[in-house]
């Protein structure tokens, strides 16, 4: 018989995107493991190198196709919403290099003893729903029973290959644009923590980023990222790095969620958004107030686009210069 209300997120230690191995520790694991294969079908334009977004590599013909795979533990306690949630943040990594999703795969891992099968189709159904909205098929995939649930996808697409979006094509001189407020990781710290639910951050986590992705590539934007478990100032960090440059931030112009300051104040902090500061504060300079810097460096789940570009309708918060004595300037 299933429960009334089963509450998801009780299943899991950690949450959402904020549930990732802390990024310095992954950059350690894997370092050294590009190995090229025997001839290959295909020529790798994007692997290993820059911990971008996705896979791309480009076949016969020219084409570019586009590979990632993404799944985690229950962010949200409803279960067709954390398929939509898991769904749109697969499906951003494509949106994220200026692709176009072409067909999925499902992941699933289910604590078969514990949870009912009804729980699993539901959010199955939420993750199909997502996918179509993106004109995405969803064609299978891949189960196994586990302690924790989690669910995500792998995704197939593709992109033309002169206008691929990069996070090692920054160049001085570019605004930087986002195109999701921030505040996610703290705000599902405190549902996982109370049980209070906030549509907003739901509505934000299952917006697809396709439209942000079609108008950054029709603006001639050629790098960008998603935001999610490193926070803003991580995936900034790997961008900057990547491009050679420095990246300039304005905290004030960063949108937030409503909700997320009080809920940073209440301590209802993810340990990924901590780890996440703690590795880029070498590398920055300037800074506001811890409060700020948390946020920046909040564990986001299925946020928006970082664009080196305008997009219409996104802030600008800041800008790329000539590389200085640090990766990342906040003021």
């Amino acid at each position: 018989m299933i429960p009334i209300m089963v509450r998801l997120t009780q299943y899991a230690q950690g949450g959402g995107c904020a549930c990732k191995i802390p990024p310095g520790e992954l950059e350690d694991v894997l370092a050294g493991l590009g190995v090229p294969p025997k001839d290959p079908a295909g020529e790798l334009l994007v692997g290993l190198e820059t911990g971008d977004d996705a896979a791309v590599v480009r076949v016969e013909g020219g084409t570019a196709v586009v590979a990632t795979a993404d799944f985690f533990t229950p962010v949200v306690d409803d279960p067709y919403d954390w398929g939509r949630i898991a769904a749109a943040n697969a499906l951003s990594d494509v949106y994220a290099m200026g692709g176009r999703p072409l067909m999925a795969l499902n992941l699933l891992c289910w604590p078969r003893e514990t949870l009912p099968y009804d729980l699993a189709r539901e959010v199955l159904r939420g993750g199909a729903d997502v996918a179509a909205q993106a004109g995405c098929h969803v064609a299978g995939g891949h189960s196994v029973v586990d302690a924790e649930p989690k669910y995500g996808m792998a995704v197939t697409g593709l992109a033309d290959p002169a206008a691929l979006m990069r996070n090692d094509a920054g160049r001085a001189g570019l605004p930087l644009s986002l195109t999701k407020p921030l505040g996610l990781g703290v705000l599902n710290n405190r549902h996982k923590a109370t049980g209070e639910v906030f549509p907003e951050a739901v509505e934000v986590m299952t917006r697809l980023n396709a439209a942000a992705s079609q108008a950054a590539v029709a603006a001639g934007v050629r790098c960008a990222t998603d935001v999610t478990g490193f926070g803003l100032l991580g995936h900034l960090f790997k961008l900057a790095r990547a491009s050679g440059v420095t990246a300039v931030v304005d905290s004030a112009a960063v949108p937030l969620l409503d909700g997320a300051r009080e809920a940073l104040r209440d301590g209802f902090v993810p340990g990924g958004s901590r780890r996440n500061l703690g590795w880029v504060a070498p590398h920055l300079s300037g800074g506001a107030d811890e409060e700020t810097m948390l946020l920046l460096a909040d564990a986001q789940t299925s946020g928006g686009l970082l664009v080196a570009g305008e997009v219409p309708g996104a802030p600008v918060i800041g800008e790329l210069v000539p590389r200085g004595e640090h990766p990342i300037v906040v003021s």
